[in-house]
């Protein structure tokens, strides 16, 4: 016969072993349920705020790069249009934001809005004040922006000015992020370095534009240009004041800027001589449908950004696919 106490030890044992199957099968059963919340779990939902990116470069490591984001009331909790907004040399975010918001106000309740800050109020493609790497910049933006619950992922714009426009051809040339849809290009057709005559140039590090590169085909571009900009000449040829590395800056003039966009995309008629339409001081080059659109601001000088009206941008931005 088994003594008392071996019999206790048998009982002990199974009432253990019990407790430990049911301890896995509890286990396993919360891990389940908790991957199953997870994956219903929307992701976390963009607010208004400063945020930043940290990089490092020549002239900082670890440096936190700020960007503000405005979030406009949604009650109906639909996934919002992102439009990035790239300020000129000397420019500053938070003065950006103001100005933007105050001037379209449309886009402000239909747009989460972004308004990135450049090292040293400036944007590194030539010669400025910044060495920083900014295209890796706006596109850690963008890829963090496009994880967010309320934020359309495949619908970005970047809209710069001046020295902002110019990263905004920059990324339009080099970036690969299918999120980036639109480009708006105020006062800054492509410049010499971007695009040499015969190809489109990748900056490089050092801002040597050596490699050759293809843009993305699908982005849809949009530049306004004042014919009578002191800075940024409408016909091309050098800056009387935009520093380069061995003198001024060179820009591509206007029209055949945006024609080179065009025959990129895909188009293969021969270069708009005349405008497509005439609206007020506004000539209109539309190639591909408007996918690819320039206007000639007639009269305007290097602030021809205001010449177009928020009505005009929002028919850009809202084309139809």
């Amino acid at each position: 016969m088994k003594s008392a106490l071996t019999v206790a030890c048998i009982i002990l044992k199974s009432t253990w072993q019990a407790v430990s199957l049911r301890s896995v099968l509890t286990a396993l059963l919360l891990v389940q349920l908790a991957a199953l919340r997870g994956a219903e779990t929307p992701a976390a939902k963009l607010s208004s705020g400063e945020y930043f990116i940290r990089q490092s470069w020549s002239q900082e490591q670890d440096f936190p790069r700020p960007y503000h984001v405005h979030v406009p009331a949604n009650p109906d909790n639909r996934k919002l249009p992102v439009l990035i907004f790239l300020h000129g040399n000397g420019g500053s975010a938070t003065g950006a934001m103001n100005g933007f918001l105050r001037q379209r106000p449309t886009i402000a309740v239909r747009y989460v809005t972004v308004f990135p800050e450049g090292y040293r109020e400036s944007w590194n493609i030539s010669a400025e004040r910044s060495k920083a790497d900014d295209r890796k910049f706006i596109e850690a933006i963008v890829e963090k922006l496009a994880t967010c619950g309320n934020v359309q992922p495949d619908d970005f714009t970047i809209m710069g000015v001046s020295n902002g426009a110019a990263l905004a051809n920059q990324l339009a040339i080099e970036s690969r992020l299918p999120n980036l849809r639109n480009y708006v290009t105020a006062v800054s057709p492509l410049n010499v370095l971007q695009h040499d005559g015969q190809n489109f140039k990748a900056k490089g590090d050092d801002n040597g534009y050596q490699a050759v590169t293809t843009p993305r085909i699908g982005v849809r571009i949009m530049n306004v240009s004042g014919t009578e900009d002191r800075l940024i000449p409408y016909h091309g040829g050098p800056s009387p004041a935009i520093p380069a590395k061995n003198g001024k800056l060179g820009f591509v003039a206007a029209e055949e800027s945006v024609f080179l966009w065009a025959k990129a995309m895909g188009y293969q008629g021969e270069k708009l001589k005349n405008p497509s339409s005439t609206v007020g001081n506004l000539e209109v080059f539309s190639y591909l449908d408007g996918t690819i659109i320039h206007y000639k601001a007639s009269g305007e000088g290097h602030g021809a950004a205001g010449a177009i009206d928020e009505a005009t941008l929002l028919r850009f931005l809202q084309h139809k696919r």
